[in-house]
C-alpha cells in the first residue's frame, strides 16, 4: 500500500475541491429536509391522534423495513450504480411524505414508514461509495479521513438547522395550515417535500458518475446478483480480521449510545420547569447535531494528536464516550446534564470518521457499497438490542442506571480496538 500524504485542502488538485464543495452542498440539503421533519414527527403523529404503543410500531416497521433491504440495496448500487439507486431513494422519501400529509390513517402512516425504511435503506453506503471512490482518484495517496469529516460536518449542519428550522415553522405558519384543514406540523412535512425536490434536482444534475452498462434486464439482474454479493462481502468481513473487530467494536457503541440519543429527552424533562420544557428540548436536539458537526470538524485534528493512527483515536473516543455516558447519567441538576450532553455529542461527532477511514482502506471499490450498507446493518442492530435491552432496565430500576449499563458496553468496545490497534501494527498493510 502507498503511503498516504497529510490532508490539506488549499493543496488538493482543483477537481478534488470541487468535488468535496458538491458533496458537501449534497449532504447539508439532504440531511436539511430529513431534519426538518425529525424535530417534530412525533408531535406530528401525536396530533393525528396516535398513542405512544402506536408510534413505537411505527418506528419498529421502519426499522424492520431498514434492516431487512440494507445490505440487497447496498449490493444493488455496486451492481447498477450509486446515482441511480440515491435518485430511487429520494424517490422512496417524496412518496412517503405524501402519504403522511394524505392521511391520519394508521395503516396509510404504516405505509408511510415502509417508504421511509425504503429510502434509508438505499441511501446506504450510495453516494458515500462515490465520494469516497472520485476522491481517490482525484486526490490519489491522500489521506481520505479529513476529506469525510468535512462531508460529516456538513451532514450534522443540515440535521441541525433543520430541526430548528422544523421546529420554528410550525409556530411562524401552523395557524394558516389550520385555515386550510393541515396540521400545524404539516408545515414542516410540505417544506421537506420541497427540499427533496430540490435534492433529487441537485443529484441530477451535479453528482457525475460514469454510467454502468445497463442491459435491458440489468435491474433485474442486480437483484439476482444479491445473495452473491452479500456473500462476498460476509466473507470479506469474516477472513479480515480488521473488518471483525471493527464491526463488532462499533455494534457495541451503538449498544450503549443510540438509547441515549432516543432516551434522553425524558429524562432531561423532569428537571426543566413545564412553561419551558418543550422549548428547551427542542433547542437540545438542535444543540446535539450541532454538537456532532463540531466534533466532526474537529476530528482532523484530533486524529494528528494521534499521529493519524485511526484505530488508536477511535479508542480514545470510546473511552472518553464511556466516562461521559455514566457522568450524564450521574446529572441530576439541568445544567450539569447540558454540559456533559454537549461534550458527549461532540465525541460522538469526532468518532464516526476514524471508523470509516479504517473500513474505507480495507475494502476493494467494487464491494464498497455493500460492506457500508453491512456496517449499517450491524451498527442498527446494535442499536437495536440496545433499545430494548436499555429500555427493560430503566422501566425496573432507572434510566441513569441503564446509561451506566449501556457504558459497560463501550469499554468493550475499548478492548476491542485496542485489539485493532495491534493488529494495524502487526499488519499495517
Amino acid at each position: 500500500m502507498a503511503p498516504e500524504t497529510e490532508f490539506s485542502f488549499s493543496a488538493l488538485p482543483g477537481p478534488a475541491q470541487r468535488h468535496i464543495r458538491t458533496f458537501q452542498i449534497h449532504q447539508f440539503l439532504d440531511r436539511f429536509a430529513m431534519g426538518l421533519t425529525v424535530a417534530v414527527v412525533a408531535l406530528a403523529l401525536t396530533d393525528r391522534g396516535m398513542d405512544l404503543f402506536q408510534i413505537s410500531v411505527l418506528f419498529g416497521i421502519y426499522a424492520l423495513t431498514t434492516m431487512t433491504l440494507e445490505l440487497p440495496f447496498g449490493g444493488l448500487a455496486d451492481s447498477i450504480g450509486r446515482k441511480p439507486v440515491f435518485l430511487a431513494a429520494v424517490v422512496a422519501s417524496l412518496i412517503s411524505i405524501a402519504l403522511f400529509l394524505a392521511t391520519r390513517d394508521f395503516y396509510v402512516l404504516a405505509l408511510s414508514f415502509v417508504c421511509i425504511g425504503f429510502g434509508r435503506a438505499l441511501r446506504s453506503g450510495t453516494l458515500d461509495a462515490w465520494f469516497v471512490e472520485t476522491f481517490k482518484t482525484t486526490a490519489p495517496h491522500t489521506d481520505v479521513q479529513p476529506a469525510l469529516a468535512q462531508a460529516q460536518w456538513a451532514n450534522a449542519m443540515g440535521l441541525a438547522i433543520g430541526a430548528v428550522a422544523g421546529g420554528v415553522l410550525p409556530d411562524l405558519l401552523g395557524a394558516q395550515a389550520v385555515i386550510f384543514g393541515f396540521s400545524v406540523y404539516d408545515v414542516s412535512y410540505v417544506t421537506s417535500f420541497g427540499v427533496m425536490l430540490g435534492v433529487f434536482a441537485f443529484t441530477v444534475i451535479a453528482i457525475t458518475e460514469t454510467p454502468r452498462t445497463l442491459a435491458p434486464n440489468a435491474l433485474w439482474h442486480g437483484f439476482s446478483n444479491v445473495p452473491t454479493v452479500i456473500r462476498d462481502a460476509g466473507r470479506l468481513a469474516l477472513k479480515h480480521p480488521t473488518l471483525s473487530v471493527l464491526l463488532a467494536a462499533l455494534a457495541l457503541a451503538l449498544m450503549a449510545t443510540n438509547p441515549v440519543e432516543v432516551i434522553w429527552p425524558t429524562h432531561a424533562r423532569p428537571m426543566l420547569d413545564a412553561g419551558y420544557a418543550n422549548t428547551l428540548i427542542g433547542v437540545l436536539t438542535a444543540t446535539y447535531f450541532f454538537s456532532i458537526a463540531f466534533g466532526a470538524w474537529l476530528s482532523p485534528w484530533i486524529s494528528r494528536m494521534f499521529n493519524r493512527r485511526h484505530a488508536v483515536t477511535l479508542m480514545a473516543t470510546f473511552a472518553c464516550l464511556a466516562g461521559l455516558q455514566i457522568t450524564l447519567a450521574l446529572q441530576a441538576g439541568i445544567a450539569g446534564f447540558v454540559a456533559a450532553f454537549i461534550l458527549y455529542s461532540i465525541v460522538l461527532g469526532a468518532s464516526e470518521t476514524p471508523a470509516s477511514s479504517i473500513l474505507h482502506t480495507c475494502v476493494p471499490d467494487h464491494q464498497r457499497s455493500t460492506m457500508l450498507s453491512l456496517r449499517s446493518l450491524i451498527q442498527q442492530l446494535g442499536a437495536a438490542v440496545g433499545l430494548m435491552a436499555v429500555g427493560a432496565i430503566a422501566e425496573v430500576y432507572s434510566t441513569p442506571v441503564a446509561w451506566c449499563v449501556g457504558a459497560a458496553c463501550l469499554l468493550v468496545a475499548v478492548i476491542l480496538t485496542f485489539v485493532l490497534v495491534k493488529r494495524i501494527d502487526a499488519d499495517p498493510a
